[in-house]
């Protein structure tokens, strides 16, 4: 059922984008007295799921979720339509219009796909707020990530800076994009009491950015939340969820990580926990499964930090709306330079289908629903905009060439280029979803 939702999600969002981006290119068009002679939600490759004519426009959804289409008369686009092109220009068709037009027309799907992201993210910022853990609540410090273990970080470490900049808010991430994008990596730390300089070593920060796990996360006694079916601890008959683990074998654990660090020293065992209900210390025995494991898991940091939530008018909301997606934009424009760098790794930073799915929880959140759909909507623009023939800038640069050239590029270089550019999405697509499937398998 988790999955399922996280696929209702995605599938709604794509639509909604989708339909809005398509948008930006209809009106125009329409607007210019351009014949639109489809508008489609998803392409229709051989059939369409449903379609209806209205006017001189069919209308329709189609079955293959890649994307969806507006197909203007005289245009040179995806359909690869050369017949038509082929007879003498119309009035009404997208060549015989002024390139300003052309220009307008095609940069209307990535202008709405801008705007959304930004009234978006306003949107989620004056109804929600924003949520966030100060760095003082952060009270067990954090449990560092296998990287952020090799840059020096211990379990029980309260970050409190990273090179010049203090960090009021727990934000691993902000951490790592100042690694990445301001390439330092001395934290200031407080470890057992004492303030200390950490500095990573170099064969740590070639990894920052390839490496999606956190840095670090909150650290975060065992107090059970969930027990999962037919695992060894429902089994067991023992344990209850709030159950507050302490021990393993008579050796004391008080933390997750802990726990975790103890009982895979103890694979196909019947080993002995300790813990606390209503105050009340009990013991129970289980027999770990052949990973070390027995089902349990713990409760997140909210039971035992709190959380503050920064309220904004809606005068305070659009404005920080426009700074956080104008700040996204700018980091994914430096992390997609690096990727040409060498960097980071394509193979580690590009996903497909599944890897957006999992951008969503597997509970329906409206929050987080509209976050997403916000940031999804800014990377549309951002990639719309690629100077990529088949793409929306691929047809800006053509009509920037024009504009200069004062004269058009000829049907065969834009009926080559529109085949490149269609043959390089197909890859593109292939290799985002194929790397989704083998880190799945792996």
């Amino acid at each position: 059922m988790g999955y399922l939702i996280m696929a209702l999600q995605l599938i709604l969002s794509l639509s909604i984008l989708v339909t809005l981006h398509e948008l930006g290119h209809f009106w125009p068009a329409k607007k210019f007295g351009m014949r639109v002679e489809k508008f489609y939600l998803f392409f229709d490759a051989w059939f369409a799921l449903f379609k209806v004519k209205k006017g001189e426009t069919e209308y329709g959804i189609g079955w293959l979720p890649l994307g969806g289409y507006v197909k203007i008369a005289g245009m040179m686009d995806e359909s690869m339509d050369k017949e038509q092109l082929a007879q003498p220009p119309q009035p009404w068709e997208f060549r015989s219009k002024p390139a300003w037009q052309r220009l307008i027309v095609m940069l209307g799907g990535v202008t709405v796909n801008f705007i959304l992201g930004f009234f978006l993210l306003g949107v989620v910022y004056f109804v929600w707020g924003e949520k966030y853990l100060p760095i003082e609540n952060v009270k067990y410090g954090v449990l560092p990530s296998t990287l952020g273990e090799e840059m020096g970080l211990q379990a029980g470490d309260q970050v409190l800076q990273i090179g010049d900049t203090k960090l009021d808010r727990h934000n691993p991430r902000m951490v790592s994009k100042i690694m990445l994008l301001e390439k330092k990596y001395d934290m200031t730390v407080i470890r057992n009491g004492q303030e200390i300089k950490v500095v990573a070593a170099d064969s740590s920060t070639r990894k920052v950015g390839s490496d999606k796990t956190p840095l670090y996360m909150t650290r975060v006694p065992f107090v059970i939340g969930k027990i999962m079916p037919e695992s060894p601890a429902e089994q067991a008959k023992v344990f209850e969820e709030g159950d507050s683990m302490v021990a393993i074998n008579g050796k004391e654990i008080f933390f997750f990580d802990k726990f975790v660090e103890e009982i895979q020293q103890h694979k196909n065992e019947e080993i002995a926990i300790a813990f606390y209900r209503n105050g009340e210390r009990k013991e129970g025995k289980v027999t770990t499964d052949s990973t070390g494991k027995i089902g349990i898991a713990p409760f997140g940091d909210e039971r035992f930090m709190k959380y503050e939530r920064q309220e904004y008018s809606l005068l305070e909301a659009m404005p920080k709306g426009v700074t956080a997606g104008t700040s996204f934009l700018s980091d994914q424009i430096t992390a997609f330079g690096q990727m040409f760098t060498g960097r980071i790794k394509a193979t580690e930073s590009l996903g497909g289908f599944i890897s957006i799915a999992k951008l969503f929880p597997t509970e329906w959140n409206w929050e987080h629903f509209w976050r997403m759909t916000a940031i999804l909507s800014l990377i549309l623009g951002f990639m719309n905009l690629l100077p990529i023939p088949a793409l929306d800038g691929g047809h800006v640069m053509f009509l920037l060439y024009e504009m200069i050239a004062r004269k058009p590029a000829s049907p065969k270089v834009m009926e080559v280029a529109q085949l490149i550019g269609f043959v390089l999405l197909i890859s593109l697509l292939l290799f985002a979803n194929g790397n989704d499937i083998w880190k799945a398998l792996q």
